[in-house]
Parts: structure tokens; C-alpha cells; sequence
């Protein structure tokens, strides 16, 4: 009878068996796929059975597929694209920033802001957010704003007058019936009240387009001084006193309206406003120079952004905030 004999190692099976024992990594915690953005990823490996964090690796990973939340800056060109912008990515806390500076206004909406109340550090806790999902818009002035900005109170000659009433004349408006007429024709709108306070206020007549335009272009102006000698019989004292008189070619005395309307929009691709414009001349020797001035352009300014602050807020039911947010 045979005696057994034990069956032979195979060497390459053993160490084979042997790799894998000590080579293959073993899993410490691993979450379920939703849980991955919130839980660590921790692994046993090879080399003294070091644990390794790959939760950065999974977040990467993930970000790489699709971003955990939204984040960045849009930058808008008009009002109406930064409302479709917030009604499409608004939640629960979102809101609006307005900022009224004159010389940088803006509309800023932020998706992901702060929800209300103190902030809420437990697991279900969702009062603080990273308020850095932005979309903005930087109100531009248009370019019939700065124009007549960019003349108003500067001494203009009878050319420079002429020309730029010229390229600007679609900017004029002839007044109403009710401003040419104070109280003969009833007003209608609150821009004709308001017009015929200013008047009122500062003792100004409206004139239409084609005067300004004949102003600029054939205006002329004659002057003539009288002197006048008073004595007073009880003292014997004397007085004298030069009058200046301001005349048209035709030798009448000037009467002129020193009033005129535009209607131009503040921003760009905006609503349009009618302002009120004052004239003036100045005769100095044997030239005369025009003053043009936009009677309280700062009013019209503020009330041009604050009705788009509150269209804003209207047509995507955020709450409005005055002032910058957070940074």
C-alpha cells in the first residue's frame, strides 16, 4: 500500500494569494452616492495599512460630472435680462441689491443669500448660505444723458449752439397746449403739473422747437444804455445809474422764452423722461454766449432708477435691499 503524500505547494499560487491579502485596499467608510458631499471616503491600503482620505478625490470627481451648487457672476446688459436671470434661478432666499450712487448705480440679484433668522449650524440647519451666485446689472447712462449733461451750464457760442442743436434736435419736444397757455388749458398729465411749478418757481415761459432752433442759428441782439441822474432835493444828494437795454434787428425789446423740453431716456434702452431746459445768454462786447441747463437732473436720475429697481422687484417678487451686500 502507498503511503500519502502531501499534495506540492504551488509557489505561484501562494504568492499570488499572498499580494492580495496584503496588497488589496480594504473600505473604512464609504457612503452612498447622495451622501458623498458630506461624508468622508476612507480607505485601508497597502504600506503598513495606511488610511487614506479620498473624499477630495470623490469631490473632484463629482464637480468633474456635475457641480455640487451653482456659483460665479453674471454680468447683464439690460434690465430685463437681470429679471429673466432671477426668475430663473431664484429659491426661497434669494433677494435684490439695489445700489442708488449716482456715478456707479446697479441691480444686483443673489441666488444662494443667507436664508432668515440666526444662523443654524445643525444637521438640518439652512440659514447661512455662500451668497456667491450673482447676477448683475450696472445701469449704463445714455448716450443722449451724457450729451446734454456734458453742456448743461457750460457758455456755448452761437456755432457750438447751432451745432449741437443740430445733431440733437430729435432730443426737443414742442410743450403742450397747458404750458404754453398757464392756467387758460386745463393739465392732464403730473409732468405738465410738475413742468408748470418749475416755471412758476423760477418765473420761466416755454418755448417750442422751432424758436430754439431760430435761436441758435439767426438769434442777434442789440444793446443800447441809457443813463439816469436822480438828485434827491433833501439832501442834494445825486445818483446815477446806467440801464442796458436788450433789443431785437427790428429795434423791439427782446422777450424771449427761457424754457424748452427733451424727452430722452436716463439709461440705457430705458424709459424716456421729460426734462425741463433752461436758456440763457450772456452779452459780453460784441459776442453772446448761450447757457443751456437741465433743471434738477439729479431728480430725474433717482426717480429713472428707482422705478426700474421696483419693476425689478415686481416681475420677480424678490425682496428689494438698498445698498451693497456682503462680500
Amino acid at each position: 500500500m502507498e503511503a500519502d503524500h502531501p499534495t506540492p505547494e504551488n509557489v505561484a499560487q501562494t504568492m499570488r494569494e499572498a499580494m492580495e491579502q496584503f496588497g488589496a485596499t480594504e473600505k473604512i467608510h464609504h457612503p452612498e452616492p447622495d451622501e458623498i458631499h458630506y461624508q468622508p471616503v476612507l480607505v485601508s491600503v497597502p504600506h503598513g495599512r495606511d488610511i487614506k482620505d479620498l473624499t477630495k478625490h470623490f469631490h473632484d470627481a463629482l464637480e468633474w460630472l456635475r457641480p455640487a451648487r451653482r456659483k460665479g457672476t453674471a454680468r447683464l446688459r439690460t434690465l430685463d435680462s437681470l429679471i429673466g436671470w432671477a426668475n430663473r434661478f431664484q429659491g426661497e432666499t434669494s433677494v435684490l441689491y439695489a445700489d442708488p450712487r449716482r456715478d456707479a448705480p446697479s441691480l444686483t440679484c443673489i441666488a444662494n443669500y443667507h436664508g432668515a433668522g440666526p444662523t443654524n449650524l445643525g444637521p438640518e440647519g439652512d440659514s447661512a448660505a455662500h451668497c456667491d451666485h450673482r447676477g448683475t446689472y450696472d445701469f449704463p447712462l445714455s448716450k443722449e444723458w451724457q450729451a446734454w449733461m456734458k453742456i448743461s451750464g457750460q457758455p456755448l457760442s452761437k456755432d457750438d449752439l447751432s451745432e449741437f442743436i443740430d445733431d440733437h434736435v430729435k432730443d426737443l419736444m414742442d410743450p403742450t397746449p397747458a404750458l404754453l397757455s398757464p392756467g387758460k388749458v386745463e393739465t392732464t398729465e403730473d409732468w405738465e403739473t410738475r413742468n408748470l411749478e418749475i416755471a412758476q418757481k423760477i418765473m420761466g415761459r416755454f418755448g417750442q422747437v422751432h424758436q430754439l432752433i431760430h435761436l441758435s442759428r439767426e438769434f442777434q441782439v442789440h444793446e443800447s444804455s441809457d443813463l439816469h441822474i436822480s438828485t434827491d432835493r433833501d439832501t442834494g444828494e445825486s445818483t446815477v445809474r446806467f440801464e442796458e437795454k436788450h433789443s431785437d434787428a427790428a429795434g423791439k425789446p427782446l422777450r424771449l422764452p427761457n424754457l424748452f423740453l427733451i424727452a430722452i431716456p436716463v439709461f440705457e434702452a430705458g424709459d424716456v423722461f421729460r426734462l425741463t431746459l433752461q436758456f440763457r445768454y450772456r452779452k459780453r462786447g460784441g459776442s453772446v454766449q448761450f447757457v443751456l441747463s437741465l433743471y434738477d437732473p439729479e431728480t430725474a436720475l433717482d426717480t429713472a432708477f428707482e422705478e426700474a429697481v421696483n419693476k425689478a422687484a415686481e416681475e420677480t417678487d424678490l425682496p428689494l435691499l438698498i445698498g451693497t451686500p456682503e462680500t
